[in-house]
């Protein structure tokens, strides 16, 4: 499969490679594959790059052992050859391998396979891939979204599958970040869904996609879905990731009040037990570098890219207090969002960080309106951090008041916040002039996605930090913008990522919107850096 798909490049012929790899996959070129081998069905992922080193993740479909093979040219002369961890049943056949050492400013061209445990002499086909390791004085290019095979619109290969996954890599970047809902598995993907017009949406259908995801293999299942499609796995083994998660990992607006018992489509009501099983599964899948063994499960990170840039990932999920009205006036357990030991934290690699530019990588909005329905009471309850209210800082929003305050006072400069989650791309200023709470220095934020799936309105935003709108999405804004049931399908066009530039000679970070078909929707924004300290 992979001499084929390489050859296959080298075709004029944009849709070349998917088109062969979908033949693969619906089983039309089956005879080609020899079942005694192990099978490598998912592909390579890279992941959190940063200074000398890179994750590199694969699954295999037996007892295995992975092998990396790396060089500095696509000949793989000197190329050096590393053993990697078992793949075994426990970690559903997935395994990665933290690539060290690694010179800056280099192409790293790789060859990752599987070695049989049983046969030790049976060996998977390998798979290539490259990445870039950034040097010092080069110029930085990365991409972001989040929202992937939501609301039921999964891989359609009649509309060529997740493309903009191929839209996104022709652009050349040197990472993606990833925001977010890297999986809906509470969301049943069904063989056809009704879009726009009356089209048909056919969906490719997979083990357990028809139900909500419970147990860890349907949560498994639903990262195998994605890595089916051949615009992924071909993006996955050129473009590094950096993964964050959010809700639908696990099940929609999840927190400590997240109530099951009137859910008919869950069995198991438990949401811890359905969070052990939807993390399990993440960190399975994740090309993400675990932390150490005292916070296996520690998804929060920095990584440091070189002098122009660090990335700070944020976990906004994990930590927090319950969904409730957002309003209490004092912090306390209830008011949660990052939680205490994350925000502290934060505070300090921001402090501490020599980086021209601190990109904080964010799972949901900072001043955007996002509910979650009404308590018993009646009272709005609230997903996100804003409240409805557009007073001084309460509720969630104390623990961001408390972050934006430290970043003035410590004189932080150059930080821009990049997220996803509303499924309506956009940017915004916090403007402290035009804030209920001032004691802060203006800050941009840019929202991307969806990937693939529903888009929807834009949200309506809260005053509390200033937040002044300078684009949204015409189709998406406004009163008359009216969203469809499961929102607007890939068909519509609606599907959206973000380009971030920085120039190394003027360190200037230029910020573009674009769309499936990499048209810039947005004029791009242009930030300098200013050093305050």
């Amino acid at each position: 499969m992979q001499n084929s798909a390489q050859s296959c490049k080298h075709i004029a012929k944009p849709w070349c490679l998917i088109g062969l790899s979908l033949a693969l996959l619906t089983g039309s070129l089956a005879a080609a594959v020899d079942t005694s081998l192990p099978a490598m069905a998912q592909g390579i992922q890279i992941g959190d790059v940063s200074q000398g080193r890179a994750i590199i993740w694969s699954r295999t479909d037996r007892p295995a052992q992975l092998m990396v093979e790396y060089a500095f040219n696509r000949e793989f002369d000197h190329a050096q050859r590393l053993t990697g961890p078992y793949a075994l049943e426990n970690s559903d056949f997935t395994a990665r391998l933290d690539l060290t050492g690694l010179p800056p400013g280099r192409d790293v061209y790789l060859k990752v396979w599987f070695k049989d445990l049983t046969t030790p002499h049976q060996q998977s086909q390998p798979i290539t891939g490259r990445f870039h390791t950034l040097g010092a004085n080069e110029d930085i290019r990365f991409v972001w979204g989040g929202d992937t095979a939501g609301q039921g619109w999964g891989i359609n290969q009649n509309f060529g599958g997740m493309k903009i996954y191929t839209t996104m890599r022709q652009v050349e970047p040197q990472f993606f970040i990833h925001s977010g809902d890297n999986v809906y598995a509470d969301a049943i993907i069904p063989a056809h869904k009704i879009a726009e017009n009356g089209q048909d949406w056919t969906n490719l259908i997979a083990f357990g996609v028809d139900k909500v995801a419970e147990t860890l293999d349907e949560f498994r299942g639903r990262y195998k879905y994605n890595l089916s499609d051949p615009n992924l796995r071909t993006f996955n083994a050129e473009v590094p990731q950096i993964w964050q998660w959010d809700d639908h990992e696990v099940v929609s607006n999840w927190s400590d009040t997240k109530d099951l018992s009137n859910d008919d489509r869950y069995q198991i009501k438990d949401i811890p037990l359905l969070v052990a099983h939807a993390a399990t599964a993440f960190h399975e899948y994740a090309p993400l570098r675990p932390y150490d063994a005292s916070a296996a499960q520690r998804i929060y990170r920095k990584i440091a890219l070189s002098k122009l840039l660090d990335v700070f990932v944020l976990d906004m999920r994990s930590y927090r207090g319950p969904n409730s009205h957002n309003l209490q006036t004092a912090p306390g357990p209830d008011t949660a969002f990052l939680g205490a030991v994350q925000l502290a934290w934060l505070e300090q690699e921001l402090q501490h960080s020599q980086a021209v530019w601190k990109v904080i990588a964010a799972d949901m909005p900072l001043g955007l309106n996002i509910g979650d329905g009404v308590d018993a009471t009646g009272q709005s309850r609230w997903e996100a951090i804003a409240n409805g209210n557009d007073g001084p800082p309460a509720g969630r929003e104390l623990e961001i008041a408390e972050l934006l305050k430290f970043i003035k006072h410590h004189k932080i400069s150059n930080i821009v916040w990049l997220t996803a989650e509303t499924h309506s791309p956009a940017a915004h200023y916090y403007n402290p002039k035009l804030a209920t709470f001032h004691d802060f220095s203006g800050f941009w934020e840019f929202v991307a996605g969806p990937l693939n799936a529903g888009a929807y309105c834009a949200q309506k935003p809260d005053a509390t930090f200033g937040l002044q709108l300078k684009f949204n999405t015409p189709q998406l804004a406004g009163p008359d913008c009216k969203n469809p049931k499961d929102g607007f399908s890939p068909y519509s066009g609606l599907q959206f990522f973000g380009e971030v530039n920085i120039n190394h000679k003027s360190r200037n970070m230029q910020i573009d919107l674009k769309n499936i078909n990499g048209d810039k929707i947005m004029p791009g924004i242009v930030l300098f850096p200013v050093n305050t300290r």
